[in-house]
């Protein structure tokens, strides 16, 4: 019991807990769930789907969970998740040989440097000209969405790469290499924060920016740097989305990916009021996220209610990986309990004194 106890007290028991159920109602709606195939040297099957499909929304939220560390946002990364692919599929598109791995090498690194522009643009506005973290990045969030339709003149950029195809379409080990891309990001990332002082800074910075200021902390550099690292990390996840299809949609590219970000990182137990962060929390958000986005799909939710649906889920985890929830709905349990047996006790004691 007292285990079982402190497993409940951790971070992420419970989205862990959320991940199971939608996993076993999937299973319970359709058997063939769980069912993997292996396919010219590579895994098929709905599990591979939610990894493969996790992985852009991995990458923006781990941009995310570092910027809400430091009592920060970034609501420009879908938009900035739009302009990498535009940019890479405009220079893929215009090349006489866009079959050339130099060509595709060109253009995602061009890609990812516009967008590391972008962020550093965030975290100028936000760590220097001191503008408020929403105020900053909801101006990049709107004006990104005109850049990308700048790059790409307004049209949907279609292009025929194989080398480009394959960081979506592509096996490595039998696992898909956007997911993999993916993990060795969170992996790198995850080993400099918690393994280096990094991480210790960004929760002084998030918890009381004055006080590590004065304290010697370079809160202004530390901040301009994760906002830089959050929109290199969404030109990453608009590489991997513009290779899914090929195509490069300003309009629809990284649409609303901010929101489901955000969720998951409150899911994963990461406080919006900073300092306190987790990086494996996040990942289990995603996970729970996208999990849910399938079971929208299996479960024939229809296409207007999914998201109200979504909401409800997603207000369902937060109540219950709400310790003041629990408290309130087990205190008021021990109130209906104990209310009867304190009856009890008093009719007996008047009994013993007549």
């Amino acid at each position: 019991m007292t285990m079982l106890r402190r497993m409940m007290r951790h971070p992420i028991f419970w989205p862990v807990l959320a991940l199971v159920v939608l996993i076993v109602v999937n299973t319970l709606s359709r058997p063939s769930f769980l069912s993997i195939t292996v396919k010219d040297g590579g895994l098929y099957g709905s599990l591979i789907d939610i990894m493969r499909n996790s992985s852009q929304l991995m990458l923006v939220s781990l941009g995310m969970t570092l910027v809400i560390a430091t009592r920060g946002i970034d609501l420009s990364v879908g938009a900035v998740l739009a302009v990498s692919g535009a940019v890479s599929l405009t220079i893929i598109g215009s090349s006489d040989s866009p079959g050339d791995l130099g060509t595709v090498t060109v253009a995602i690194l061009t890609g990812l440097l516009v967008t590391l522009v972008l962020g550093i643009w965030n975290g100028f506005l936000v760590s220097v000209v001191k503008i408020q973290p929403i105020i900053a990045t909801l101006l990049l969030m709107f004006a990104g969405r005109g850049i990308a339709m700048l790059i790409t003149k307004g049209q949907i950029t279609t292009i025929n790469s194989p080398p480009y195809r394959y960081l979506a379409s592509g096996h490595l080990f039998g696992l898909p290499v956007a997911f993999l891309i993916a993990v060795v990001v969170v992996v790198l990332v995850s080993i400099v924060v918690r393994r280096t002082a990094l991480g210790m800074l960004l929760e002084a910075v998030g918890i009381n920016p004055e006080a590590s200021r004065l304290a010697g902390v370079q809160s202004r550099g530390i901040i301009w740097m994760v906002y830089a690292l959050s929109g290199v990390l969404a030109g990453l996840a608009g590489i991997l989305y513009s290779s899914n299809i090929m195509a490069a949609d300003a309009n629809n590219a990284g649409l609303n990916i901010e929101l489901d970000a955000i969720l998951a990182v409150v899911i994963g137990g990461t406080s919006l009021m900073g300092g306190k962060f987790s990086i494996s929390g996040t990942v289990v958000g995603v996970l729970v996220i996208q999990t849910l986005t399938t079971s929208i799909t299996f479960l024939g939710v229809p296409p207007a209610v999914t998201p109200l649906f979504k909401a409800l889920v997603v207000i369902a985890i937060c109540l219950v990986q709400s310790q003041k929830a629990r408290d309130m709905l087990f205190s008021r349990r021990r109130r209906r309990t104990a209310a009867p047996a304190v009856a009890v006790a008093e009719a007996e004691t008047e009994a013993v004194a007549r």
